[in-house]
């Protein structure tokens, strides 16, 4: 069998693995645990991105995918199962706010890494907590973007249907983004 052919009978892109996914837990709820598998962390990530407090990300994931399982019998599969997803997940979260009042609370503490030498963790520390007031100071809808593209790993295309914007103008603001708050990390360690 020639490479040419190989590629045209195997399914090779990520998007065919989650559409035989979405087939098969549609067909047997049972298998929706595949998608759960495939989303859990991205979806963890995002929330925890919004509320900073990993109990009540926690909470709020296992909502999303309750919810997600509830209403999927009636989810009709276009290539934007992750956008899905994160609607429900962004919904879960207005409800959370709306109940608790809590417009916002203190992220944990707790910075990932593992360094053997002590001024490595200190200059690593200063960067993130550089960032993270970076970050802080950007619009709400610039903080979103970053959310759902890094925090959330979603594609360009996913962020895009989320959002309601087209990919060609969620790529350019997210590109413009990125190089604006490059130069104000470089002006800020000058």
């Amino acid at each position: 069998m020639s490479h040419s052919s190989l590629q045209t009978t195997l399914p090779n892109t990520a998007w065919d693995d989650e559409a035989q996914q979405i087939t098969a837990a549609q067909r047997d709820p049972r298998q929706f645990n595949r998608l759960y598998d495939r989303y859990v962390q991205p979806v963890y990530r995002y929330l925890f991105s919004r509320l900073g407090n990993s109990q009540e990300a926690e909470d709020l994931t296992s909502q999303t995918f309750l919810k997600a399982l509830e209403v999927f019998p009636r989810y009709r599969h276009n290539g934007h199962f992750a956008a899905w997803l994160f609607s429900i997940a962004r919904s879960r979260l207005v409800d959370h706010w709306r109940a608790t009042r809590n417009l916002g609370s203190a992220p944990d503490e707790n910075l990932p890494g593992n360094f053997d030498d002590p001024l490595q963790q200190v200059i690593e520390i200063e960067r993130v907590q550089s960032l993270r007031q970076l970050v802080a100071q950007l619009p709400e809808d610039d903080q979103e973007l970053l959310r759902l593209r890094f925090t959330a790993g979603l594609s360009f295309s996913e962020v895009a249907t989320l959002l309601g914007r087209s990919e060609d103008a969620v790529k350019k603001a997210t590109y413009r983004l990125l190089a604006r708050m490059q130069n104000q990390m470089e002006v800020s360690h000058d």
